[in-house]
């Protein structure tokens, strides 16, 4: 009864937003001034950065002082059964899975006075990753949170208030979007945001692979899987961020709170022994007239984390590794790569390190990452607002990490009961087709092989849907 009453409410939750969008008409609800330019903007994502999206414009453009936007996305996986030698209380089922994910948000933004903004997200969501998303690092839907539920829930996953100060010279346009009033500001700025938001509203930004609502779906295409980054199981933290940008570069600093416990949405009221700093360094440069983005990053967290030697050290504990927890620090590095070759195809990189000490505190078990992908849109076969991408992923452990996992012990996502450790080795290819001005269907492929760096599972292949309108 209960899965009857649930499925018919998916179903109809899919139409009422559909019908919505079509009778919108793909219309977005502004203010009476003209935005800078048309939006293209990308969907907005539990994990998206939206930091100063720029287009060029004519300098008369007269800034929006408010805006409205929306988004659904409904994601559908599969996976058929696959070999696994044992299973323990983390890992993915072996046996064939079918899970469905909806997501509902709707964005006012108000601007404020002069180079000031506030903007707020309402977000609806329902459904369960694939095994309650868990077994794999790189797991296959960033739509997949781990408070998954079988009726809708709400909640404000953002509120925050940015204030832009211009330095001075040549302007730029910004483009209407989700989390940006249409206008004009000075390229040479400073830009303080405080409120929830995402890390990565600010942090890791890639044009191929940012946004599992339009682009590649696994987290670790998402985001530097070894960049533990602060949220909570949504995705999103009280913070405050400041981005300095000149004409070819950009630094941004950020300081955010963590939760008190691995994963969880309770945040830790000790705001002088939990948090989470990030900087990152930015550098735009063109490579024979295509534009390129270098971006390094580096991560210092303090939480109340177990250790993974400490468990070790001591058996009675019985690999509970919440009984050793402590304030500690955890850091790491990021380097992320984004190259257009040709007006339609772009590739991307981006690799991590973190130590690996203490226990996944926010996003995942990942201490090592790398990702290499490309993203190629459809103009050659007459389809430009189509894409087509495929990557690669490799996620890893360190020593200690794995001797952990291997004696028995769980993190975020891993936790077999016992590990034959390798490598988890993925590759992604996704086609997104406009179906009609802003409703887009895509088709996904994900083979992993060793899941949860688990050489004795897998490997398993997940297939995957997705239906995304927005205005």
């Amino acid at each position: 009864m209960h899965a009857k009453t649930n499925c018919n409410l998916r179903l109809g939750l899919a139409a009422l937003s559909t019908l919505a969008w079509l009778a919108g008409g793909g219309l977005v609800f502004a203010s009476a001034d003209p935005p800078a330019a048309a939006a293209d903007s990308s969907a907005l994502p539990p994990r998206q950065n939206f930091s100063d999206s720029t287009t060029n414009a004519s300098p008369a453009a007269r800034p929006q002082t408010w805006n409205f936007h929306a988004q659904n996305t409904d994601i559908y996986q599969y996976h058929p059964a696959f070999p696994a030698a044992y299973s323990g209380p983390n890992s993915l089922s072996n046996g064939q899975e079918f899970k469905d994910t909806v997501s509902l948000d709707a964005l006012v933004g108000v601007r404020l006075w002069r180079g000031a903004e506030a903007h707020v997200d309402g977000l609806m969501w329902q459904g369960y990753g694939l095994s309650k998303t868990l077994g794999v690092e790189g797991f296959p839907s960033g739509e997949a949170f781990r408070v998954g539920t079988r009726l809708p829930n709400a909640t404000f996953a953002r509120v925050f208030l940015r204030q832009t100060i211009g330095l001075g010279g040549d302007e730029e346009a910004v483009a209407d979007d989700e989390l940006h009033l249409g206008g004009q500001q000075d390229v040479r700025r400073l830009t303080l945001t405080v409120g929830k938001i995402s890390a990565k509203d600010i942090f890791d930004n890639n044009a191929y692979a940012n946004d599992p609502r339009t682009q590649f779906m696994n987290w670790s295409l998402m985001a530097n899987a070894a960049w533990d980054y602060a949220a909570d199981s949504l995705g999103y933290i009280p913070g405050f961020a400041a981005e300095l940008n000149q004409p070819d570069w950009a630094v941004r600093y950020g300081f955010f709170q963590v939760p008190r416990v691995a994963n969880g949405l309770a945040l830790d009221p000790s705001y002088l022994r939990a948090w989470q700093m990030v900087v990152e360094f930015e550098r735009r440069y063109k490579l024979r007239g295509h534009p390129g983005v270098v971006r390094l990053l580096s991560y210092l967290t303090q939480a109340h984390m177990g250790s993974y030697a400490a468990t070790l050290d001591n058996p009675s504990l019985g690999m509970d590794i919440t009984r050793t927890r402590a304030y500690r620090h955890k850091f790491g590095y990021g380097l992320n790569l984004e190259q257009e070759l040709t007006r339609d195809l772009g590739v991307f990189s981006r690799l991590g390190w973190s130590d690996g000490r203490t226990e996944g505190w926010a996003f995942n078990d990942v201490d090592r990452a790398a990702t290499l992908g490309l993203s190629l849109k459809g103009t050659g076969w007459h389809r430009p607002d189509d894409t087509f991408g495929l990557a690669g992923i490799l996620d890893g452990a360190s020593a200690v990490h794995a001797e952990f996992l291997a004696a028995g012990g769980t993190g975020i996502l891993a936790g077999d009961g016992r590990l034959s450790y390798g490598l988890e080795k993925i590759l992604e290819t996704y086609y997104d087709c406009q179906v009609w001005q802003t409703l887009h269907f895509t088709l996904d492929y994900q083979f992993i092989s060793d899941p949860a760096f688990n050489r004795d599972r897998g490997p398993v292949s997940v297939l995957a849907a997705r239906l995304h309108w927005e205005f």
